[in-house]
């Protein structure tokens, strides 16, 4: 996913995390051979589980964080004198290199699913609060009756729509309102959120795949 961004933009900088240093590794050498050049300064990579620990400070510390619900606070006082405010602020943030300073996108491919039902809204909100104001996050997951969900056993299923794989790990099927609640909950604003419903077909067995996702856009509020 990284490498259409980097021959896309030649000033993107990337930060991907992932629990697993086998995915951290396969992902450093899709860059690699992707023949985008010297990207090691902008494609940075870290373990982390942020689903039990939130992001690390160095990404968006105390500080800009409390600075951007500060922004979004005083976001009905008047307009110019307050982006003149946050744009000396920023400033002074990034040169005190306390942190990246947060974030404009942030994207949730196929991870939220990965994580317990209970510790979703947790998630929503690390990534709510290291996005820069109106900063955007693309989400895409499993979609209710996706063809890998039906195809669990019973005795694999551990909770309402939540299912144990044979690796351990679990594999939510997400339904349009409960995403709805879950990113509006943690105070995003709704921008697209739709299911994308794929039948692909494989070529060697012939076999159609009803595959069913669900897309959405949200924004932090400005």
């Amino acid at each position: 996913m990284a490498a259409p961004l980097f021959h896309g933009r030649d000033n993107i900088i990337i930060y991907a995390c992932d629990c697993s240093n086998e995915a951290l590794e396969r992902a450093n050498k899709m860059i690699e051979v992707s023949n985008v050049g010297s990207v090691a300064h902008r494609f940075h990579l870290f373990h982390y589980d942020f689903s039990t620990s939130g992001f690390p400070k160095w990404l968006a510390c105390d500080s800009c964080k409390g600075h951007f619900l500060q922004k979004q606070h005083d976001q009905f006082s008047d307009a110019e004198e307050n982006k003149d405010i946050s744009l000396n602020n920023s400033s002074s943030l990034r040169e005190s290199n306390c942190c990246t300073g947060g974030v404009d996108f942030v994207t949730l491919i196929f991870t939220l699913s990965a994580a317990p039902l209970h510790r979703m809204p947790a998630v929503i909100r690390e990534c709510f609060f290291v996005l820069k104001p109106g900063g955007l996050l693309l989400f895409r997951d499993y979609g209710l009756y996706d063809m890998t969900m039906l195809r669990f056993e019973p005795d694999k299923r551990v909770g309402f729509r939540e299912y144990m794989r044979s690796d351990g790990t679990c594999s939510y099927f997400f339904c349009t309102d409960t995403v709805r609640d879950l990113f509006t909950g943690s105070g995003f604003n709704e921008l697209e959120l739709e299911y994308c419903c794929v039948k692909s077909i494989n070529r060697r067995t012939g076999k159609s795949m009803h595959r069913v996702w669900v897309h959405g856009k949200f924004q932090k509020p400005f």
